[in-house]
């Protein structure tokens, strides 16, 4: 394993960053980063930005907004948010394996007196409160695993820039966003800063993998990122996106993850149809919207056209049935 040092608080060039060292260095089995963002919401593949971040507030305090290339739901980063991304060329496609790579921070946490939890389908917890969303993505057999660590991150900011929908409230019995995170500074017995506790999980990364070594980018490879940052996930295109016509809008909640549909529908025909949410999946969920154009919009057309797909690959541990019941009423 390699770790790469990230000294930049840019959010769309830190994103640039560990897209190109998950495409391009593929070589490299293993790479370990830890940064660092300013006030940013980082919202996931396959989210609708504006559903999920409060725009007004946003803007009014210069918060930035990016796109990640993982799935999941969207994030608050500030300067005392701690980032960290495990890239792997060793794990199996498709398996979603979220509790063995927290492992080194709970480890730790364990070591500065705090026990923490994997619980729920990618979240770390102190005492039932999260501390920590995770993610993952695929390219290619190559996985990328990601964690936001609370650490002494404003909390009413956290509060005020993200929408948070009534069906995640009703879903999982809470009032607020506030009310089920915590940083993790207010649980440490003795208080530290967090360079102090980046510095400690780099140090827990060598204990577990003593043969790391330190990733140095030429200058070749520092301009491919800027370019990624600047052409990719810095433009608006890319983070907003061109908002969907639609004459049909759904919204269901799993366990595994909300579905939001926008679809385009003349003569009970579906002419366009947008798919997003805060679920996982390896692959791009376009292709999933490209085979649906032309159906009938009807449960049983749209389910018989899921089943010859292998759906699990694009909504982990969401059946076609209830994929089709999200789309179809």
């Amino acid at each position: 394993m390699k770790y790469i040092i990230n000294h930049s608080h840019n959010p769309a060039y830190n994103i640039a960053l560990e897209a190109y060292a998950f495409r391009e260095l593929l070589e490299e089995d293993e790479l370990f980063i830890l940064w660092i963002n300013e006030p940013t919401i980082v919202i996931g593949k396959h989210q609708n930005a504006i559903e999920e971040i409060n725009k007004a507030y946003t803007d009014e305090h210069g918060i930035h907004v990016v796109r990640r290339l993982s799935g999941g739901g969207a994030v608050y980063h500030d300067l005392n948010n701690l980032n960290y991304t495990i890239i792997s060329n060793k794990s199996q496609e498709g398996a979603f394996d979220f509790k063995t790579f927290s492992q080194p921070v709970i480890a730790t946490l364990a070591d500065l007196g705090v026990t923490a939890t994997f619980t729920g389908r990618n979240d770390l917890e102190i005492d039932g409160k999260k501390f920590c969303g995770n993610a993952q993505a695929y390219y290619k057999g190559r996985m990328m695993h990601h964690g936001c660590l609370l650490f002494d991150v404003d909390m009413t900011v956290l509060g005020n820039a993200l929408q948070i929908s009534k069906d995640k409230i009703q879903s999982k019995g809470v009032k607020s966003v506030r009310a089920r995170v915590t940083n993790i500074l207010d649980e440490l017995p003795e208080k530290i800063t967090v360079d102090d506790f980046s510095e400690k999980l780099l140090n827990k990364m060598r204990e577990l993998y003593p043969d790391m070594t330190q990733y140095h980018f030429s200058e070749q490879e520092l301009q491919a990122i800027q370019t990624l940052a600047d052409q990719q996930f810095g433009t608006w295109d890319w983070t907003y996106g061109t908002a969907p016509e639609y004459t049909i809008k759904r919204s269901v909640r799993y366990p595994s993850g909300k579905l939001t549909i926008y679809a385009d529908i003349d003569k009970s025909i579906i002419q366009g149809i947008k798919i997003y949410g805060d679920f996982f999946g390896i692959k791009d969920v376009s292709d999933i919207e490209k085979a649906l154009i032309g159906l009938r919009y009807e449960y049983s057309d749209v389910l018989a056209k899921l089943q010859t797909i292998d759906t699990s690959l694009y909504f982990a541990n969401i059946s076609p049935e209830d994929i089709a019941k999200a789309i179809v009423e």
